[in-house]
Parts: structure tokens; C-alpha cells; sequence
């Protein structure tokens, strides 16, 4: 076949776009939650905090659907639905592993005055946007994030580079998409800026070491959005409902970064290996 053919029928390699995903998710994004901050409250405050959160979905989708590229659409769909790429014992492994990094924090903190009724679980959501069920919020920015980050963004940096770079650039990237959100009054990262500095730059600092646990189950599943929506949906409601306290959490930073240098130094193949990159969509 040649080329010409190739590509009347939608076949031809695919050539990832990063630069433009990002910049366009980043401005959109952005926009919008500027608008929320600009008009805080009520249906305004959530429907523009809403918009936001939906903004790299909807680009990761359009992006797939507009690209007249089979193998992309084919891939995505895959990922989305493809229940036999799941490796379940992966999955439970991740799981249990964050959580002995959360109890290991919390036992670490006992040793500087923390109180042991952090292994409780608290009766309520840290945060509340514009009277929005915080479970709801957290259900669909898990969710949500996944379609846009694994539908496209990780690929689109992952393409080019071994997944141990693509871990750091997609971890500084994503840490920079939420900073919008410390000036929107009811989420979570607007709480810890009334709390110090010192949480701010923990909150986006913890991002990266994270990305690597998350990386580790997007790859280890056989590029799975539907692994990382479990994986993403089980941190977000720890994080949520243990009774952590806000400098436990500093402590958790450097406990999931231990966790992830060691996940990273057992699985070299997996994130150092090059045989990827230009044949994501040969799978």
C-alpha cells in the first residue's frame, strides 16, 4: 500500500501533538476557572469550575475524533473499553501499596506529636464548591482527568520519550494545570492556600512522585484509562476520607516519592525501555 492509499484509508502513522494539547487545554482550562474566580458564586462559581475540569477531556476527545486517524480513534476506544487490557492484580497491588504509604505517614507522624486518631475516617469532605457534593467532584475530576491525561496527554509526551522523562514533564504539567484552582473559593487547593504557603507548594510538589505510581498503572495495564480511573478515584477519596492532617500530608509527599523511587527502580524496563516511542498505536 502506498502512501496515498495509507492515508485515504486513515492508516498512516500518527504524528502526537503535545505542545498543542497542552497549550490549548491549559488556555481553556484556565479561562474558565479565571471566569470562576471572577464570578464567585453560586451557578457561575460552579458551572465555570465545572467547565474547567471538563476542558482536557473534551480536547483529548476531539483531538482523536478530528484526526482522520483510525489506529488513534481505534486506540482510544481500546483504552476506554477494553476491559481485557486490565490486569487486576496490578490494580490491587497499587492500591495496597498507597495505602501503606498513608498509614506509614500517619505513623511517622506520631513520632512529632501526631494523634492516632488520624487512622480514623473523617465524617465529612474537606471542601465544597458552590454547594457541590464534594464526593460528586471528586468522582468526576477522577474520572474526567483520566479521559483527557491518559485519552491523549501522557500518550502525546510518552510517544517521544521513555516514561520515566514523560513521568517528570507529564508530573510538572499536571501540577501546574490545578494552580487556577487555589484562587477558586470552596476547592480543596483554595483551603490550603488560607493554610500557609508551605501546604501550596506541598500539594504541588506531592504531583510528580504521584504521576510516577500513576504511570506504573496506566503502562503496567496495558495503557488503561479504565485502570487509572480506579486508581485515581481510590487516592481521591483517601486523601478525602482518612483523618489526615495537613502536615501529615508533607510527610505523605516524601513517603510516596521513597514509594515511587523504589516502584521505578524495580520496574527499569517498563520506564527506561525506548521501544515505544513512535509505536504507541502499534499495539
Amino acid at each position: 500500500m502506498d502512501k496515498k492509499e495509507e492515508k485515504s484509508t486513515g492508516n498512516a502513522a500518527y504524528i502526537y501533538r503535545p505542545v498543542r494539547f497542552y497549550v490549548t487545554v491549559f488556555a481553556l482550562t484556565w479561562l474558565c476557572w479565571g471566569l470562576a474566580i471572577a464570578f464567585n458564586e453560586g451557578a457561575s462559581l460552579v458551572g465555570f469550575m465545572l467547565a474547567g475540569m471538563f476542558m482536557p477531556a473534551a480536547v483529548a476527545v476531539l483531538t482523536v475524533l478530528l484526526s482522520k486517524n483510525a489506529a488513534l480513534k481505534t486506540d482510544f476506544k481500546r483504552k476506554l473499553t477494553g476491559f481485557y487490557r486490565i490486569r487486576p492484580l496490578s490494580i490491587l497491588i497499587a492500591v495496597l501499596v498507597f495505602a501503606a504509604s498513608v498509614a506509614v505517614s500517619i505513623l511517622i507522624s506520631l513520632l512529632f506529636g501526631g494523634s492516632p486518631d488520624q487512622f480514623s475516617f473523617t465524617e465529612d469532605f474537606s471542601f465544597s464548591v458552590g454547594g457541590t457534593s464534594a464526593l460528586l467532584t471528586i468522582l468526576l475530576a477522577s474520572c474526567i482527568e483520566e479521559f483527557g491525561w491518559r485519552g491523549y496527554g501522557e500518550d502525546a509526551v510518552g510517544a517521544y520519550h521513555t516514561w520515566f522523562t514523560e513521568s517528570i514533564i507529564f508530573g510538572c504539567v499536571w501540577a501546574a494545570w490545578h494552580l487556577p484552582l487555589f484562587w477558586v473559593d470552596g476547592t480543596y487547593q483554595y483551603g490550603l492556600r488560607q493554610m500557609g504557603v508551605i501546604y501550596v507548594v506541598n500539594f504541588l510538589a506531592s504531583v510528580i512522585p504521584l504521576d510516577f505510581i500513576q504511570t506504573w498503572v496506566y503502562v503496567k495495564n496495558r495503557r488503561s484509562m479504565l485502570a487509572t480511573i480506579i486508581f485515581h478515584v481510590f487516592i481521591n477519596i483517601m486523601q478525602e476520607k482518612i483523618n489526615m492532617t495537613a502536615e501529615t500530608k508533607i510527610i505523605e509527599t516524601f513517603v510516596i516519592a521513597v514509594v515511587a523511587a523504589i516502584i521505578v527502580l524495580t520496574n527499569r524496563d517498563l520506564f527506561f525501555e525506548k521501544r515505544h516511542i513512535g509505536r504507541l498505536l502499534e499495539e
